[in-house]
């Protein structure tokens, strides 16, 4: 149980953090750089939540309801990267990420993508304020994805994998509700190469007319 009695504590005025073990680094720590960017990524997966409950579709309905359900995944990753996996831990006292949990961002994706047609070209990140606000919280994901594989890098033996991996499908799964979010991604705008390295207005097809 977490309980938070008072916000300020003023041990951090000297430029460290304490981890979940209560050992005392620096904020700059990889570790502590690490669950931090997954926190902002969470924050901003609120923000899409947002987006989703003021769309009264029944699509966003369901996008809404899995994206609450990551933000709670999501502060299980932070207190996994909170805490150095010691050799000595018990598994199922332990709160790491599990296989499962990656296991069903991968059907969710499959479920979703399986309404889409194939992309010919990226596409332009934007489009609705739910698709927008989905896009953002992806490319946060991914810098969350980047610090956590530095982490993994910098200390292979006491950091798990599965986080890593869990904030990679994360992502992925983040792109393709940007995508249905654009109406099944009829309304993405793909992107055109080198559109403005010769005078005049690019051609601004959508992803649903861009291939004729």
């Amino acid at each position: 149980m977490v309980k938070l009695n008072k916000i300020y504590t003023r041990t951090g005025d000297d430029g460290t953090t304490g981890l979940g073990t209560g050992e005392r680094v620096p904020k700059t720590d990889v570790r502590v750089t690490a669950y931090g960017e997954v926190d902002e990524a969470n924050a901003a997966i609120g923000l899409a939540f947002n987006a989703a409950c003021a769309d009264e579709s029944e699509t966003a309905a369901d996008t809404a309801a899995l994206l609450r359900r990551t933000q709670h995944d999501l502060f299980d990753v932070g207190a996994d990267l909170c805490i150095p996996i010691k050799p000595e831990e018990d598994p199922e006292m332990a709160l790491r990420v599990t296989e499962a949990q990656v296991d069903f961002l991968e059907g969710e994706i499959d479920r979703f993508n399986a309404r889409l047609t194939p992309l010919t070209s990226f596409i332009l990140p934007g489009g609705t304020p739910l698709a927008s606000a989905l896009h953002l919280a992806r490319t946060i994901t991914r810098r969350a994805e980047r610090a956590t594989v530095a982490l993994l890098i910098s200390q292979p033996d006491t950091t798990s994998p599965v986080a890593a991996q869990y904030l990679n499908r994360l992502s992925d799964l983040l792109f393709v509700l940007g995508r249905v979010a654009n109406s099944d991604g009829n309304t993405d705008v793909l992107w055109v190469p080198g559109a403005n390295r010769e005078s005049g207005t690019p051609d601004q097809k959508s992803g649903a007319d861009a291939s004729e």
